[in-house]
């Protein structure tokens, strides 16, 4: 009972997922198996297998529209897509043309109110990374409310890793321990994480920035290794070693 629950959350995901790509641009099957794979990590990795029943059902329901031939000689069946073959060298399956997908009006309206949804389950590890990965595409107190039900998770499971742990801490091996140590320093990262993204976003709702929170950009210089080192070496000391 509990597996097909799971199932089920996990399909959800999937089609959000699917819709919010399409919503940024169309593609066709082999590209979004890719970009789903970035967004959902390679935990939940996806194959043909996996994404094709997904796009046959959506398809099915009217919230994607596909565009494109089927390959040569292919029997044409009403509403059905079919499951690709493995993948030959250039990436695509063989036997089938590079079908592309688009949101209808329908996928559209769909994925408004799955981005309006701030409720407990956009708060949980399956659905909060791809509530976030679209929060440019949510509306301000969304995503404050989702970040502050992410962190109020985070917190209680904090709460347990340090009860259980003081609880094991005589009875389990070093390397146990330790893990158990790394899992609890994990959830502790998350939660400091989600304190400065609450932070900034109440900082832009206080400003009236609209399009939320500006973070800074990652850092791609190559820094020298005297620095890291932490230490200073002169040009003239640096070419009599």
């Amino acid at each position: 009972m509990r597996g097909d629950a799971v199932g089920r959350n996990r399909t959800g995901v999937l089609e959000f997922a699917v819709l919010g790509l399409l919503y940024r641009t169309p593609m066709h099957g082999y590209e979004l198996s890719k970009q789903l794979n970035m967004l959902l990590g390679t935990f939940r990795a996806l194959s043909y297998g996996t994404l094709y029943p997904c796009l046959n059902k959506m398809y099915a329901e009217g919230l994607i529209a596909r565009e494109g031939d089927e390959p040569a000689g292919a029997p044409r069946v009403p509403g059905a897509m079919g499951s690709p073959r493995p993948a030959r060298g250039n990436g695509r399956p063989p036997g089938r043309s590079k079908i592309v997908y688009r949101l209808t009006a329908e996928g559209k309206e769909r994925l408004q109110d799955l981005l309006a949804d701030a409720g407990p389950a956009a708060w949980e590890d399956d659905e909060f990374g791809v509530h976030f990965a679209f929060f440019g595409q949510t509306r301000a107190d969304i995503r404050l409310r989702i970040l502050e039900g992410r962190r109020s998770r985070l917190e209680d499971r904090v709460e347990g890793l340090r009860v259980a742990l003081a609880r094991t801490r005589e009875r389990v091996d070093s390397y146990t321990l330790e893990l158990q140590r790394h899992g609890l320093e994990a959830v502790e990262r998350d939660v400091r994480w989600l304190n400065e993204l609450i932070a900034e976003e109440r900082r832009s709702e206080a400003s009236g920035g609209s399009a939320g929170p500006q973070f800074p950009a990652p850092r791609t210089e190559i820094e020298d290794p005297d620095t890291v080192r932490g230490t200073t070496v002169r040009g003239s000391e640096k070419e009599s070693s």
